[in-house]
């Protein structure tokens, strides 16, 4: 770099959806909203919550970078944030250091976040159950971050595979997170609702008995059958 950056860096007066628009997507289950998005948009599978018993939330993003070994990307996170947020910090998968531990969590609970993900490492597992705020991280260290800097909030972020904007509809349940692009909500909202009437209609066909799914029934039956040993 030609010029060392700030230590943080805001970006404000991006995008926020509208509160029914956010309820609208309460209680979904992520794997019926990735359904919904042609099977795409949950973050990596090594990103899972600290406690599966407390992971359901709904809220939109706001996004932060914060650099490996570092903290200052997710406190300016933190005190941007508005009740009902959902913290998506970017930690380029740093697995040296934790970027979350207890304290950070119990201050973004009282701040009223809704949750907070992240690719990289949490500490204190302890201390963030109790805390009841659902977090979300590729792991669990004891090694602690600095405070230097570079940090910016505001911003897309790509974390866990996928790509993020200040204001985009997030989803967690104890399996994992999925987000929700803003400008397809309305799109995605629709797909949702057939995708749910077609699982009831699933799940009631396996308790009837049902052994196969319908769909691989003519594949099945048009397979070339080989006899003998392999």
């Amino acid at each position: 770099m030609l010029h060392n950056p700030p230590l943080l860096t805001l970006h404000r007066g991006h995008r926020r959806p509208a509160a029914a628009l956010i309820e609208a997507f309460r209680g979904a289950q992520t794997s019926h909203l990735a359904d919904a998005m042609d099977g795409r948009g949950a973050v990596d599978y090594r990103i899972k919550p600290l406690d599966p018993e407390n992971a359901v939330f709904v809220g939109p993003a706001l996004t932060a970078h914060a650099y490996p070994a570092d903290t200052v990307g997710m406190f300016g996170a933190l005190a941007e944030a508005q009740p009902g947020d959902v913290l998506m910090v970017s930690n380029d998968c740093f697995t040296g250091t934790a970027l979350i531990g207890d304290l950070a969590a119990g201050m973004m609970r009282n701040k009223g976040c809704a949750a907070f993900v992240t690719d990289g490492l949490a500490r204190d597992k302890a201390g963030i159950l109790a805390s009841r705020l659902p977090v979300f991280a590729a792991g669990v260290s004891p090694n602690s971050p600095a405070r230097n800097g570079p940090g910016v909030v505001g911003l897309p972020v790509m974390l866990g595979g996928v790509f993020v904007r200040p204001g985009d509809i997030v989803v967690g349940d104890a399996d994992s997170v999925v987000v929700v692009p803003l400008e397809r909500a309305e799109q995605v909202l629709a797909a949702l609702a057939e995708i749910r009437a077609a699982e009831a209609k699933a799940e009631q066909r396996v308790r009837d008995g049902a052994t196969m799914n319908p769909g691989m029934e003519p594949i099945i039956a048009a397979a070339r059958i080989v006899q003998g040993p392999a």
